[in-house]
């Protein structure tokens, strides 16, 4: 929410400036990851709605109490917690419940924070009779049956998403996904870990492919999650041309944010728990003072950090760079990717060898691979290229640079070991989702009721 502290957007220059002080030297270098799932009731299968006994209010309320959180409320609703290590609890729009972690220095800290989170998530979902499962589109129900969850900006965009794309309802309520969030030192480290990372994303779509189900049948997709993405809205989604320009760099992309048309303000007031409904309009025109409806009033840079998180292409830049492009999964995959990223963009060597794999690919060879990722997975193609090889190489290069981070636990381990489910995939060249496939097709016999039971958290 922007507050009277805020200070005042003057022009361009302030924003550029907002993303250099999110510089840090290597040594402050930090790994956050997020990671969405899926709620259902154990009985009914059905997501829970917000409202119910033993939906997602209580959820919140019960892990408010077994964590000592803090919670995040929006008027008298708690729609969220901190948590007290600086990760938080929040929600998507279709309840899909979601860990913001921490900024952690390595790999075992991710490990047992994600641990942590799913065994209290376990301990108070049982006490509702509710269930998790890690995927990256709901197995099941329709776009009608997910009930809404009461946040303030999810009403805006919930009617804006028909104006611009198809798909991007589906996208808010039956998509979850992992994310990673890394750091960058300079202005041309962010440059080559951006291009590098956006370049090389439909390739994690397909290694991280594990959602191959849509309204209880096969979709005839691996990721049909990365489908939704296509058409969410295209002025804010998908792959931004700029990062491939060789003047790429910071001012380049305040300038694509600044193209990206707005959703809401927030402001305190209003009728929508302090969410002003601006969605279609230009921070350009807020930035003269000529915001429709908003004539004379300035913005303050609360009000661009909120406008950037309404920017949704594969790869993101905040004060940290966010990787976007994975489905949901199961326990062992959460940390599986911020292992790969991490192992790619966080030592010298291997970015540079990750550079080089990525070496000729334009914004059009990374776009059209994105629905070659969620149609074939690792038999897909880039650039003309294999997938499957591309994702081999990958996960060597990021072995070695996790083995050179040479970060270790208590027992002398260093990081490479949480590479191993994904060496497992990158080996046979088989996603997860063909692995649930073999699945419905065989030993389910055609019911994805089984699902459930199967890869329940």
């Amino acid at each position: 929410m922007a507050n009277n502290n805020s200070p005042l957007i003057k022009d361009k220059s302030d924003l550029i400036a907002w993303l250099e002080e999110g510089q840090s030297p290597e040594h402050d270098w930090r790994i956050g990851t997020e990671h969405e799932k899926f709620l259902f009731d154990l009985k009914t299968l059905k997501r829970p709605s917000y409202e119910q006994d033993n939906g997602v209010g209580a959820l919140l309320r019960g892990l408010q109490d077994h964590l000592s959180g803090t919670p995040i409320m929006e008027g008298d609703t708690i729609i969220g917690l901190k948590d007290q290590h600086g990760g938080s609890l929040t929600l998507e729009p279709g309840g899909q419940f979601e860990l913001s972690g921490a900024p952690l220095e390595n790999l075992h800290q991710t490990c047992s924070e994600t641990g942590g989170h799913l065994k209290a998530m376990q301990k108070v979902c049982g006490d509702l009779g509710l269930g998790m499962i890690g995927l990256g589109y709901d197995p099941l129900w329709t776009r009608e049956d997910v009930p809404w969850m009461p946040k303030g900006r999810y009403r805006i965009m919930r009617e804006h998403m028909p104006k611009v794309g198809t798909l991007g309802l589906d996208m808010m309520l039956r998509t979850s996904t992992i994310q990673v969030n890394l750091d960058y030192a300079s202005e041309a480290d962010m440059v080559k870990k951006f291009r590098t990372s956006l370049a090389l994303q439909p390739v994690a779509t397909a290694i991280f492919a594990n959602s191959p189900f849509r309204d209880g049948k096969s979709s005839g997709l691996l990721s049909t999650r990365a489908e939704a993405w296509t058409d969410t809205d295209n002025a804010r989604c998908g792959v931004p041309d700029c990062v491939f320009d060789d003047g790429f760099g910071y001012e380049q992309w305040v300038d694509y944010i600044l193209d990206v048309p707005m959703y809401f303000l927030h402001r305190g007031h209003g009728d929508q728990e302090g969410y002003e409904n601006v969605a279609g309009l230009s921070f350009r025109d807020f930035m003269k003072g000529e915001l429709p409806g908003f004539e004379g009033q300035m913005p303050v840079m609360d009000d661009w950090a909120d406008h950037i998180t309404t920017a949704f292409p594969e790869v993101r830049l905040k004060q940290y760079i966010e990787m976007r492009g994975a489905d949901g999964g199961p326990w062992h995959m959460i940390c599986a990717l911020p292992a790969l990223w991490t192992g790619l963009l966080y030592d010298a060597e291997a970015l540079d060898a990750a550079a080089e794999l990525a070496k000729g690919l334009t914004a059009d060879d990374v776009a059209d691979a994105r629905m070659q990722a969620a149609e074939f997975g690792l038999k897909g193609q880039i650039g003309g290229r294999s997938m499957h090889d591309l994702a081999k190489e990958m996960v060597a290069i990021a072995a070695k640079g996790l083995s050179r981070r040479n970060r270790l636990d208590s027992a002398g381990n260093d990081e490479t070991g949480f590479l191993d489910p994904i060496r497992t995939i990158t080996d046979s060249g088989k996603t997860q989702a063909e692995h649930m496939l073999d699945l419905y097709h065989g030993d389910w016999g055609g019911d994805l009721t089984r699902v459930y039971q199967d890869f329940l958290f």
